[in-house]
């Protein structure tokens, strides 16, 4: 479930049972029902689990600079495609090796296929020949935060999440 602030600034990922805890005790609203979803039983009362919920009061986040880099958050930068062939990703590449004294940052890191990751080993791309498709930059964004957090995204999140998100 989707975590909002008051001003319906995107938070965080939760859990449902967190979401539900912050719904019964009345610290956080419903914004977006979730009809398919499940619900929720005990013996006083029944809650269905909604897809995303509000905190009713604000909460102040504090600024950083930077997106944590996550594996989820780098699959999704790199739209689970190698950056070498292209094919699908698997596993995290760092393309000027760590034992060269690559950083492990976003503007050294890439998705790979396994086969290419093995290929290139720990050789830099002008030995091998190679060229990437696509820049390493670090994401700007609320919801690069939330990908840190998280390994998916609800498709009913993406209008609370604003441009860039899809």
């Amino acid at each position: 479930m989707l975590l909002l602030n008051a001003t319906y600034e995107p938070l965080t990922a939760l859990s449902a049972r967190r979401a539900i805890v912050l719904l019964i005790c009345d610290k956080a609203d419903t914004v977006h029902d979730n009809p398919e979803g499940p619900v929720v039983h005990s013996a006083g009362t029944s809650v269905a689990l909604p897809s995303v919920i509000r905190l009713r009061n604000y909460v102040r986040v504090p600024y950083r600079a930077r997106v944590p880099m996550t594996r989820a958050a780098l699959m999704h930068r790199d739209r689970y495609r190698c950056a070498y062939c292209g094919g699908k990703a698997e596993t995290i590449d760092h393309v000027i090796p760590r034992s060269r004294g690559g950083a492990h940052s976003w503007e050294n890191c890439v998705a790979s296929c396994a086969p290419c990751n093995h290929r290139k080993a720990d050789k830099l791309l002008s030995e091998l020949g190679w060229i990437l498709h696509h820049p390493m930059v670090a994401p700007k964004g609320p919801h690069w935060r939330l990908l840190s957090a998280s390994s998916e995204l609800d498709p009913t999140w993406l209008q609370y999440l604003g441009e860039g998100a899809a």
